[in-house]
C-alpha cells in the first residue's frame, strides 16, 4: 500500500516576509523558501552553476538570483530567464494557518 504525502512546516509565514527568501532544509535536503507578493514558493536551493545557496540570494519579482554569479531562476517556474532549457527543481508548498508547509516525501 502506497503511502500518502504529507506535508512538513518548514517556517511560520512572519518568517519569510514579501520579497525575501530563506534557505531551509527538509529531510536532509535545502530549499529557497521565497515569498512573492504573500504567495510562497519553494526550488531546489543548489543553483546549478556552480552550487551557490540561491536562499541566500536576492528577490526581484519571481526572480531569485544566486549570490555567488547571479544566476536567476523563476520561483514560479524554476527556469533560468536567460535559458529556459536551465532550471532548478521545484516543490509544492501550501500556507496551513500560519504555518509555511512542503510536500513530502521529496522529489527534486
Amino acid at each position: 500500500m502506497e503511502s500518502k504525502p504529507d506535508y512538513i512546516t518548514v517556517a511560520q509565514v512572519e518568517q519569510v516576509p514579501p520579497g525575501t527568501c530563506r534557505t531551509v532544509e527538509v529531510e536532509g535536503i535545502f530549499l529557497a523558501l521565497c515569498n512573492v507578493e504573500g504567495t510562497f514558493h519553494v526550488v531546489d536551493n543548489t543553483c546549478p552553476h556552480a552550487g551557490g545557496p540561491l536562499g541566500e540570494g536576492c528577490m526581484d519579482g519571481e526572480l531569485i538570483e544566486c549570490p555567488w554569479h547571479g544566476w536567476r531562476f523563476n520561483v514560479r517556474t524554476g527556469e533560468r530567464p536567460e535559458n529556459p532549457e536551465i532550471r532548478v527543481a521545484r516543490v509544492e508548498v501550501r500556507v496551513h494557518g500560519t504555518h509555511v508547509q512542503v510536500k513530502t516525501p521529496l522529489t527534486l
